[in-house]
């Protein structure tokens, strides 16, 4: 598939769009690197600013985690475990601020679980590493 430059969608979501589809088929495995963003540019005949912005925002969707040096690959799928909630306990989903990623040592694009336990205690959880469950009925 090719970037339609006559579209109305910008070429840096077509792009986005173009890469996420190989990544969720297995034709980008994870591990693996993606081409460098001048190869990209050339490939597709677009800007490196446009491949910038798709890689950002599949890296802001949680699909792909760029390093200095070793280019941007796509992300593993994390090992959840399961955490068991209490009775009386509530979650809320929402994004860290810039200091809990780093402390929690996030992605971008992952999300956190704020479990809010019925003694006011609140543990902040990685949304991509844990599967909440509810206690059995008793």
């Amino acid at each position: 598939m090719a970037i339609d430059l006559r579209s109305h969608t910008p070429v840096y979501v077509q792009l986005a769009d173009l890469l996420r589809e190989q990544i969720e088929s297995g034709g980008l495995a994870p591990g693996s690197t993606l081409a460098s963003e001048a190869r990209l540019s050339q490939e597709y005949g677009i800007g490196r600013d446009a491949v910038r912005m798709a890689i950002a925002l599949l890296r802001s969707e949680g699909l792909v985690d760029t390093r200095r040096g070793l280019g941007t690959r796509v992300r593993e799928a994390p090992r959840r475990r399961q955490v068991e909630l209490d009775p009386g306990s509530s979650v809320v989903a929402r994004m860290p601020t810039g200091n809990e990623r780093r402390t929690l040592q996030l992605d971008e694009g992952v999300p956190i679980l704020e479990v809010h336990g019925p003694s006011g205690d609140v543990e902040l959880l990685p949304g991509d590493e844990v599967e909440l469950v509810r206690p059995p009925d008793a």
